[in-house]
C-alpha cells in the first residue's frame, strides 16, 4: 500500500517556475514507477511525464520537454517535478501516481495509486 501527497501547487506568472512534491509512505516506494498526470477543467487527464523506480531513465510528454523535469529521492520517498518556463496552458491539477512495476507507461488505469492532486494555476 502506497499514499500519496502532493504539494507545491499555486499561482505563478507566465515565465515562472514552480516545483511540485510528491510524498510517498509506504516502506516499498523505491520499487515503484512513478507518473506524473495532469488534468483541466473540461478535459482528460494528460501524462506530464514519469520515472522509474531506479531514477535513471525519465519521461516527458512532448508538450512539457525542455521546461519540466522529474527527479526522486528514494531516501526520502519523495518525486519531484520541476516546472520552468510555465504557460497558461500548464494551468490545471497536477497528480503524482504510483505504478508497481518498474517501467513507466502513459496510461493513467495503468497506475495503482494516486495522490490527491494539487492546483497549478498560470496567469498571462
Amino acid at each position: 500500500q502506497v499514499q500519496l501527497v502532493e504539494s507545491g501547487g499555486g499561482l505563478v506568472q507566465a515565465g515562472g517556475s514552480l516545483r511540485l512534491s510528491c510524498a510517498a509512505s509506504g516502506r516499498t516506494f523505491s520499487s515503484y514507477a512513478m507518473g506524473w498526470f495532469r488534468q483541466a477543467p473540461g478535459k482528460e487527464r494528460e501524462f506530464v511525464g514519469g520515472i522509474r523506480w531506479s531514477g535513471r531513465i525519465t519521461y516527458n510528454a512532448d508538450s512539457v520537454k525542455g521546461r519540466f523535469t522529474i527527479s526522486r529521492d528514494n531516501a526520502k520517498n519523495t518525486v519531484y517535478l520541476q516546472m520552468n518556463s510555465l504557460k497558461p496552458e500548464d494551468t490545471a491539477v497536477y497528480y503524482c501516481a504510483a505504478r508497481s512495476a518498474a517501467t513507466v507507461v502513459v496510461v493513467p488505469r495503468e497506475y495503482d495509486y494516486w495522490g490527491q492532486g494539487t492546483q497549478v494555476t498560470v496567469s498571462s
